[in-house]
């Protein structure tokens, strides 16, 4: 399938998927019950008084209603959403919200992620691909504010190397110019189409968001240096050297990385 996109000056691109790239973003894998295992760890790190930046996803949800049933049992905490799916969820449980230009500073974030390199031997320990869901720049301007960012996954999540497609945001003005950009690179990108709707995706910020499949990355940190220098680019789903902690879900406990 392709897509086919119309600038303001009438201008047609069409985007061609590759074969490395998923038009789908979400990731599936892992049970309900390790992602909540997951969620639930995390959220019992955040103390009375602190104000929590609120990832979104399936398991980052979890410690959003954990975080609301400790809020019922006299918890005082503020939150940050990271995109309207946690704000809604959050506003359902009963947690307090805020936001960054009214706090002094972000105590804990609290996020998931669509890959997480396990190597501790490498450089890339610890590094993240995350923007499934399109929200990546919100919760990268969130959890580069926190204090403590705490990344919340289950075993699939899990990976020797990052090789999932980037999401990178982009100005819909942009979009022609971001994909060349990227292909010089050596990326090939596709527009992501709603699944529910004709056309692409908009992000809660009104913009597209392109899939970026490089294939095995090598060098996250580098990579991610390029991507932000690209004009127009809003933001990228690389997240490195951000995370303080994961916490991983299995179907027996929980597993810590300290990064």
């Amino acid at each position: 399938m392709t897509t086919e996109w119309v600038d303001r000056r009438g201008q047609v691109t069409t985007f061609f998927p590759s074969p490395l790239a998923c038009t789908r973003m979400k990731t599936d894998g892992g049970s309900d019950a390790a992602k909540r295992r997951a969620g639930e760890r995390a959220a019992e790190d955040v103390e009375d008084g602190f104000v929590v930046g609120l990832g979104t996803g399936s398991t980052t949800a979890h410690a959003i209603r954990a975080l609301g049933r400790a809020v019922d049992d006299g918890l005082e905490i503020r939150g940050i959403p990271t995109s309207f799916q946690s704000r809604r969820l959050a506003l359902e449980v009963g947690i307090p919200l805020t936001d960054l230009d009214a706090v002094d500073g972000v105590d804990i974030a609290i996020d998931g992620a669509d890959q997480v390199v396990d190597e501790p031997d490498t450089a890339a320990h610890g590094a993240l691909i995350k923007g499934g869901g399109a929200a990546h720049a919100r919760e990268k301007l969130v959890d580069s504010a926190a204090d403590r960012f705490l990344v919340v996954a289950d075993p699939s999540k899990l990976t020797e190397q990052l090789e999932r497609s980037v999401p990178v945001e982009v100005l819909p003005d942009a979009h022609t110019l971001a994909a060349d950009r990227v292909r010089e690179l050596g990326g090939e990108p596709t527009l992501r189409d709603a699944e529910r709707k004709d056309g692409p995706v908009v992000t809660d910020n009104g913009n597209l968001v392109l899939d970026c499949a490089f294939g095995r990355i090598d060098d996250p940190d580098r990579l991610a240096t390029q991507l932000s220098a690209i004009p127009g680019v809003v933001e990228h789903g690389l997240f490195v050297g951000l995370a303080d902690v994961a916490y991983v879900g299995r179907e027996d406990g929980v597993e810590r990385r300290d990064y």
